[in-house]
């Protein structure tokens, strides 16, 4: 677009005050030229002018745009930034649980909302023309990346995208798959980083160039051969020439003493590897000009301990104007946190830290104090910062240094070691453009690393973008309603999931010609030995015998059922017959050789987990609970006992005994210790058909039932295999028509027979499926459409909710309860609804909906109801889950986000009236502060 031919680039050129890469003005033609735009470049390099552009130009044109972002801090960093640009009124925010000026003509939005927007049909959409998305190798995120890929396949085709990514070693495959399904699409790939990046490794307190300094990636000698003289005790430790304080190590007075090394002043074998303390670090980095760091330590757990080491320590990287102008922000960042929260947010401590100049960036922070950390190292005022790597997901926070510990990390399974792109992703915040001519990547040495490796973790700078999309069931309902079943296989079979999906098989395929080998190996065996017996047989000898251990395996788990189920029945009713004792009430229990007897001398008080105290004949005194019985107790008769007795009832337990020996009590004549197991209908119909089996006659049964089962194993390995490479051979297509199969069952989507094809179009339920937006979509339906939360009040539905969006990270070892009966019933409902949609799903080969998890629920209760939240961190940790305050709120407001979807469904208006006054109970305190 020109005005008086001067194009709108050229004015917002004009406007930055400084000039722009090539790879920026490659960008930001393509944009005005009408094109959809794909940009990979480094972390820093500045690759959203592009996006900025591409806000300016919409501007300028009359239309609007969307900024989307993959998290809620960057979104609203990106609001801030385009607010002081465009002005309040031109901007707006929208990430689920904040919404400011959203019908302004630019609007920065999680990419969720987005998603949500169009399945709506937003009228928001209209005279949209650009949507820039922020981070779009965010796409191969195991858990949101379909969000994306959503996205890209429903806007309409008269929106640009505007994709700005990490540099990708595919960015040409992912390029091309943009042009196929939205047309001309732009691929700009930039390499260079504006501050470039100096690699470093401090070995002990000696800090090394990584590479030779040739040009050719070589790794330093220098560094190799300290490392070697190192590791061989030749490198002048052993004659403890260096103190902690860079002195020499002798012991004189005043001298501070060295704990790593004798009272000789000579350092000890054992200590020539430890580490370096943290305070060590970032002193020497203050030395080498390297501060303000970030150190990435892969825990929050280990973030935190790097602070309080610190804290620890003498280390003070500021001075008191600056401790001074820390303090008066953060009390003005905390000022409408709740002083009691405070205290059990050890306010105190942290914000010493922070007037220090170090603090700690983590998810497990309150997001309150995570954005004051993000400003104050913005601002310079904090020189250090112990983070995990979310911090390196788009937000602007870069420094001078970034500081390796260890180039392992924890991927929930195992400890691996970190990739190239991850190495790539973390080292790029260093180097501030603008403040900063170099960047420094440093890594710890530790024994066993070995240069050559790190140097080949730096000089890889690309990593590939792979595909995570994959059809649910919110998506394939929202798809049929929108543009309707034809269309939706076509959209689906478009991903770039499908894409990808023709790479190799080899590895499975050979795991299943295996199995398959070890299946027919086996049957082999048992034909031989059922031949060997001669047995009589009308058919397949093998099959035969396969149908009678079948039904000896099903005979055997029946048989484990009948007695789970008689172990459950005799624990309901144990606890029924403790919650019923009165005081003075005798009782039999079983004993090996005969029923003993025992007088309840304190009644149980919790009628949900009854526990009376009790003294024995014997003189045993103390509570006991239902899971003491094997069979429940006996009332036998009762016993007159004066109060003292049944106030200290260890004091009154010669008492008791002396009445027993004197009474004459009933005593049954004999009780089990363990309860009578009986089978049950199904039990005795497989005994029956077992019976009736030829092969239950055969000589040798038992040797050949050996041999079945573990034929029976081979076979199912087999089975899962074959699945598994059906499942990689297959198109996401037909995922999407076992979805509708499973959905047309469930009555959420209906088959309509149209010009003799049967078409699936959605139900009534399946209009309210499209509202909710879960990784337990379908649950929460099911649960909502059974009424199973119907007569829950406010407090109660929150907590049975996080049953469904609640994942245990760290379990501390407590039990889930519920608050009130209702909820206990209602919970247990919605388990078992889950089991009901776990087979199904299984029957329909797709993957199975998470296992709903009561850890949050009983603190997610007590929050609604206005409790403290100390105290609700205390019932989430007995819970069994092991919250910090940011995991608290972040909890809290994912429940909040399904409470808003179950309003808009509209299933019932009591429930709608119950999740709007739960939402307005939770967003309180801590939660209700920050995004």
């Amino acid at each position: 677009m020109t005005v008086s031919g001067v194009s709108h680039f050229d004015t917002f050129v004009a406007n930055l005050g400084f000039p722009l890469d090539d790879f920026q003005i490659e960008g930001c033609e393509a944009v005005e030229a009408g094109h959809g735009v794909l940009v990979c470049a480094p972390t820093g390099a500045g690759k959203t002018i592009v996006g900025e552009f591409a806000v300016s130009l919409a501007l300028s044109q009359g239309t609007k745009c969307f900024y989307t972002t993959p998290i809620k801090a960057l979104s609203n960093q990106k609001f801030h930034d385009l607010r002081k640009v465009h002005g309040d009124d031109a901007v707006g925010l929208l990430t689920g649980d904040v919404s400011i000026n959203g019908d302004a003509e630019i609007v920065v939005m999680t990419t969720e909302v987005l998603r949500n927007m169009i399945y709506a049909e937003s009228s928001a959409l209209d005279r949209l023309t650009h949507v820039v998305m922020d981070e779009i190798h965010f796409l191969a995120d195991a858990s949101r990346g379909a969000v994306w890929e959503e996205v890209i396949l429903n806007l309409d085709d008269s929106v640009n995208i505007i994709g700005l990514s990490a540099t990708v070693s595919n960015s040409e495959e992912f390029g091309a798959w943009l042009t196929a399904v939205r047309g001309d699409t732009t691929v700009i790939v930039s390499e260079r980083r504006p501050v470039p990046l100096d690699q470093w490794m401090l070995v002990g307190r000696k800090i090394f160039p990584l590479f030779d300094g040739s040009g050719t990636g070589k790794v330093n000698r220098d560094l190799e051969h300290y490392i070697q003289r190192l590791e061989s005790g030749d490198d002048g430790s052993s004659r403890g020439y260096e103190r902690k304080d860079g002195f020499r190590s002798r012991s004189r007075r005043g001298e501070q003493w060295d704990n790593r090394r004798g009272r000789s002043g000579e350092a000890r074998p054992q200590d020539r590897f430890r580490p370096l303390g943290r305070p060590e670090v970032l002193r020497i980095l203050q030395a080498q000009n390297m501060l303000p760091a970030i150190t990435f330590i892969f825990s929050r757990a280990g973030c935190d301990g790097a602070l309080y080491q610190c804290m620890r320590s003498q280390l003070v990287l500021t001075d008191q104007d600056e401790a001074n102008r820390i303090a008066e922000i953060v009390d003005k960042g905390v000022a409408d946190i709740p002083v009691e929260d405070l205290e059990v947010l050890d306010f105190k401590r942290w914000k010493q830290a922070l007037m220090r100049g170090f603090a700690a960036h983590h998810a497990g922070m309150l997001p309150a104090f995570r954005h004051i950390v993000e400003e104050l190292f913005t601002l310079g005022l904090v020189r250090a910062v112990f983070a995990t790597e979310t911090l390196a997901l788009g937000i602007n926070m870069p420094a001078r240094s970034v500081v390796l510990e260890k180039l392992v990390k924890y991927n929930g399974e195992a400890h691996v070691d970190l990739t190239p792109g991850q190495y790539t992703q973390l080292t790029g915040r260093a180097g501030r453009r603008g403040i900063d001519t170099l960047g420094n990547a440093v890594v710890q040495w530790a024994p066993a690393m070995d240069p050559r490796g790190v140097a080949g973790l730096a000089s890889t700078r690309t990593y590939p973008l792979i595909s995570t999309f994959a059809p649910g069931y919110n998506m394939s309902v929202n798809l049929l309603a929108t543009i309707g079943f034809d269309s939706a296989h076509r959209l689906i079979e478009k991903s770039f999931a499908q894409y990808q999906a023709d790479g190799s098989v080899v590895t499975e395929v050979a795991e299943l010609d295996r199995a398959e080998h070890q299946v027919n190996k086996l049957k082999a065996e048992l034909a031989d030995a059922i031949a060997a017996t001669n047995p009589p047989s009308t058919g397949d000898p093998v099959a035969e015998f396969m149908e009678y251990a079948r039904i000896r395996r099903e005979l055997k788990d029946a048989e484990k059922d009948a007695k789970r189920h008689a172990l459950e029945s005799r624990f309901d009713e144990a606890t029924a017959v403790l919650r019923s004792l009165q005081n003075g009430d005798v009782i039999a229990m079983p004993g090996k050789k005969h029923p003993l007897l025992a007088v309840v001398v304190s009644a149980a008080s919790n009628k949900y987990d009854p526990k009376p105290w009790i003294t024995m004949e014997t003189g045993w005194s103390g509570r006991v609970d239902a899971e003491s019985f094997g069979v429940p107790p006996v009332v036998v008769g009762s016993m007159s006992l004066p109060r003292d007795v049944t106030h200290h009832p260890r004091r009154g337990a010669k008492y008791v005994v002396q009445k027993f020996q004197r009474g004459n009590y009933p005593r049954p004549k004999r009780m089990r210790l363990e309860p009578r197991v009986r089978g049950n209908s199904k039990v005795n119909e497989l005994r029956a058909e077992l019976r009736a089996h030829p092969a239950h006659h055969w000589p040798d049964r038992e040797q050949l039932s050996r041999i079945a089962e573990r034929l029976a194993r081979r076979q199912r390995d087999f089975d899962r295999l074959d699945s598994k490479v059906s499942a990689a051979t297959d198109t996401l297509g037909r995922t999407f028509d076992r979805i509708l199969n499973l959905l047309a069952e469930l009555d959420y989507v209906e088959f309509q027979e149209v010009e003799g094809r049967d078409i699936p179009v959605i139900t009534d339920e399946g209009e309210r499926l499209a509202q909710i937006h879960n990784e337990s979509d379908l649950l929460v339906a099911q649960c909502l459409r059974r009424g199973i939360w119907n007569e829950l009040d406010p407090a109660e539905l929150a907590g049975v909710v996080s049953l469904c969006t609640f994942e245990n990270r760290k379990e501390s070892g407590g039990e889930p309860e519920a608050a009130t009966d209702e909820m206990a019933t209602a919970m247990t409902a919605t388990y078992s609804i889950w089991t009901e949609l776990e087979s199904d799903e299984r029957r329909h080969r797709l993957p199975v909906t998470r296992m709903p998890d009561p850890g949050f629920a009983l603190a997610m209760h007590q929050w609604t109801a206005g409790a403290p939240l100390d105290y609700c961190l205390q019932a989430a940790n007995a819970s069994g889950a092991e919250l910090t305050p940011g995991d608290f709120v972040r909890q809290c407001r994912q429940v909040v986000d399904v409470l808003e979807q179950v309003k808009k469904t509209g299933y019932t208006d009591e429930i709608c009236r119950t999740a709007r006054q739960a939402v307005d109970a939770i967003r309180r305190g801590v939660v209700a502060i920050g995004a």
